[in-house]
């Protein structure tokens, strides 16, 4: 059944009002008819199966029919902090890590990263949110994952951390703490992942940011590229909590 993630001002009592663009997917994409059934989000854990009634590009309405609770939703709650990079592979990260379950993303500007501009992040905002959201809808999640204004590194490291959060930061030349263990000294169910550029983090920025309270990792004995370290540290955290 089709999804579709909606802003409040689309419920009106017990109807559904799609807006113009999706109106036009609707009718023009999926060609789907009145009486046809489909899934609406609010993006606050609710979903509501709604039945169409008046189908067309322009605008579309529907009855809500039920609605109930969405169950797909991690308890773990993981903040990750990814280092600005080429677009299709900040993208990429963004669309994978929403399928596993990342609750919130920061683009972050650190010494090596590709991107240097906080302007130029913040002008693909637009496209990112909407690539949030049909992965979000794609894998059944209950809400839209947070997009945060980017950082530069010292802002991030600045910033107060949320109480009992455990803070993460994989790196290579870490061999001591493994991702399990730091996870195992910290039971909350806040978790910040603070992934590094492609020419991975300088020993200096590992240095200050373990004095803010980041937990250096391995990720094991094989390099990863950044892409694959953000997937497979979500999906780590997330197996290990049971989620």
């Amino acid at each position: 059944m089709n999804r579709f993630f909606l802003p409040p001002s689309c419920f009106v009592n017990d109807e559904i009002l799609f807006p113009e663009s999706i109106s036009r997917q609707i009718a023009s994409v999926l060609r789907l008819k009145p009486d046809a059934q489909v899934t609406v989000l609010d993006g606050k854990g609710m979903e509501y199966s709604v039945q169409l009634l008046d189908v067309s590009p322009k605008q579309t309405n529907g009855k809500i029919l039920n609605a109930r609770e969405n169950t797909t939703e991690p308890k773990t709650k993981i903040r990750l902090l990814l280092c600005l990079t080429q677009r299709e592979k900040f993208e990429w990260m963004l669309q994978k890590c929403t399928e596993l379950g990342a609750s919130s993303f920061v683009p972050v500007i650190s010494s090596r990263s590709l991107v240097q501009s906080v302007q130029e992040a913040q002008s693909k905002y637009e496209r990112w949110q909407k690539i949030l959201s049909e992965a979000a809808e794609q894998s059944h999640r209950g809400i839209v994952p947070t997009l945060e204004p980017p950082l530069k590194f010292a802002q991030l490291l600045a910033a107060p951390a949320a109480s009992e959060v455990c803070r993460l930061i994989p790196w290579e030349d870490e061999q001591g703490t493994t991702l399990r263990q730091a996870l195992n000294s910290n039971n909350g169910n806040k978790v910040e992942i603070l992934i590094g550029p492609e020419g991975g983090f300088s020993a200096e920025e590992v240095k200050l940011a373990t004095q803010t309270g980041f937990s250096a990792v391995t990720l094991g004995a094989r390099i990863l590229r950044m892409e694959t370290a953000a997937m497979a540290a979500t999906a780590l955290v997330l197996y290990q909590r049971g989620d």
